[in-house]
């Protein structure tokens, strides 16, 4: 059983049932390129909202770019024919989102936006070059590996959610922690959240290879964004630990 990704988006079942409309032509099948493309209409958009929200004002919109945004993505894991739809319209509610939470992060400690945006590009691009360069290959003991770490974070955010509504606080998990444990379990988050990148490039790969039709380029851009939004969000609160301990 081949394991694709521990993006919950893009994973080895993505490409179970999937429907097509007509009869197969080569413009009508998914290509990296296309995929590529698609995912810089999502980054644009996304960061085009950020900066809408960017602002003292934009605190009013994280409840709707959160919840809305959440909300868009289950409906595109269920539906990946909607996602030349969803997929922009996910990109611009995460960036209401993103815009607003940047914001507050900024307020408090000077230049950690930036930063951020920065170490997420980084690590972007030198993943990206170290997969397509054959120096990190996706083998199925990394899948696996990667998976289940993945899982096991999602755990402890559940259980923290779980445990608030009684009162009990994970301190840990609060981005004003300083401490040599908090700081490295977030470390440890955005490692796991970039490996998580080098399986989503395989998985856009294995579309492009099996023919899979033209929406799932938007699927794929969607999957990716996903993961580089997580990745973005865990980098803010590494920074804003390192920065409390000054």
């Amino acid at each position: 059983m081949r394991m694709r990704s521990g993006n919950p988006t893009l994973n080895k079942k993505t490409f179970q049932n999937i429907t097509r409309t007509g009869p197969i032509v080569k413009d009508d099948l998914m290509t990296i390129s296309g995929t590529v493309d698609k995912t810089g209409i999502c980054l644009a958009i996304l960061l085009f909202a950020a900066y809408f929200t960017y602002g003292p004002n934009g605190t009013s919109y994280i409840f709707l770019g959160g919840f809305g945004g959440f909300a868009v993505a289950i409906a595109t894991v269920f539906k990946k024919q909607w996602a030349p739809i969803t997929a922009p319209l996910y990109a611009m509610l995460e960036g209401l989102f993103l815009g607003s939470i940047s914001y507050m992060y900024g307020q408090m400690y000077e230049g950690i936006v930036f930063n951020a945006i920065i170490l997420t590009v980084s690590i972007l691009l030198s993943l990206l070059f170290a997969y397509k360069s054959g120096l990190i290959k996706a083998t199925e003991n990394f899948k696996l590996g990667v998976v289940a770490a993945t899982g096991g974070i999602f755990l402890v955010y559940v259980f923290a959610i779980i445990a608030s509504f009684f009162g009990i606080s994970f301190s840990f998990l609060s981005p004003t922690n300083a401490s040599m444990l908090s700081i490295g379990f977030s470390l440890f988050v955005v490692i796991i959240a970039s490996l998580n990148l080098v399986l989503d490039f395989d998985f856009i790969e294995e579309g492009a290879e099996k023919g899979a039709p033209k929406y799932m380029e938007w699927y794929g851009a969607f999957g990716l964004l996903v993961t580089l939004i997580w990745l973005y969000i865990e980098i803010l609160h590494l920074l804003a630990k390192l920065n409390s301990r000054k």
